[in-house]
């Protein structure tokens, strides 16, 4: 049986995504990539692709007509205002590995325990000695999980992005080489090479062992946002470039700011 830890970072995921369901059950139009109407819009539509493309035009027009600009500034704009929610969870992530790291020998001499006990009583003693350990040290695994931030930034990246797929205006513009309404064919290579750097990124000061069992997760992001983007206006390849740029620097930031120093051995005598 499971330990309680794993049950909540397994199914948090499931977690987020009924609640990603939920959110997105209104927004049908979006969703299809056309135009919204706002009499007859869905409350996701409405509230979160409606307002993100008014302030999509509006910034533009701020620009001087800039919809290309407008996105770079705007996709920095949303990004650094759920960045404290993002470093509150690295601050969480990197506070979770730490005690998970002074649990470990007491959590393995448990789990070496109940080895090979199958057993209903067994697997139930196993769970309330894990739970007592948790409490012993003041851990609990559901407060280490920081799924608030995550819930709370899924409806705005998504409004963002479906306002970027459903605002026409921009794609009667180019930016730099490229038109923002149209496939382009060195903006998808763009893109997933700036995810791929932020996975290695990601990456820093992991164990070996992590970096091994993330290998293959850490390659299918940059492979889907490369494989979408050669079907999809080059606005959203965009997008992805500027948020992956940032995402960069903020896990940089964060690993500044909260990853665990190496320890330091002391010096041998007589050195």
């Amino acid at each position: 049986m499971e330990s309680v830890f794993t049950f909540f970072k397994k199914y948090r995921v499931i977690g987020i995504a009924l609640v990603a369901i939920i959110l997105l059950s209104g927004c049908q139009a979006a969703a299809s990539g056309q135009p919204i109407d706002p009499e007859t819009a869905g409350f996701f539509d409405k509230y979160f692709v409606l307002t993100f493309s008014k302030i999509i035009k509006g910034v533009a027009s701020f620009l001087g007509g800039s919809y290309g600009v407008s996105i770079v500034v705007v996709t920095l704009i949303v990004r650094l205002a759920l960045m404290p929610l993002m470093l509150k969870q690295s601050k969480k992530s990197y506070e979770m590995r730490d005690k998970m790291a002074i649990l470990k020998p007491e959590m393995d001499a448990i789990q070496a325990k109940y080895k090979g006990k199958k057993d209903t009583d067994s697997q139930r003693k196993m769970q309330q000695e894990t739970m007592e350990l948790y409490q012993k040290h003041h851990f609990n695994p559901i407060a280490s999980m920081g799924c608030l931030p995550m819930i709370i930034q899924f409806p705005i990246l998504i409004g963002f992005y479906y306002a970027i797929r459903t605002t026409q205006e921009i794609a009667q513009h180019s930016f730099l080489w490229f038109n923002l309404g149209q496939p382009d064919l060195v903006m998808p290579f763009v893109a997933a090479a700036i995810y791929f750097m932020q996975f290695k990124v990601s990456q820093l000061g992991m164990e070996p062992s992590q970096k091994k069992q993330m290998a293959i997760m850490g390659l299918i992001s940059p492979i889907m946002i490369g494989f979408v983007s050669f079907n999809a206006p080059a606005a959203l390849p965009l997008y992805w470039a500027v948020g992956g740029l940032f995402l960069i620097i903020q896990q940089l930031i964060s690993k500044k700011l909260y990853m665990p120093k190496p320890s330091v051995a002391p010096a041998s005598a007589g050195q």
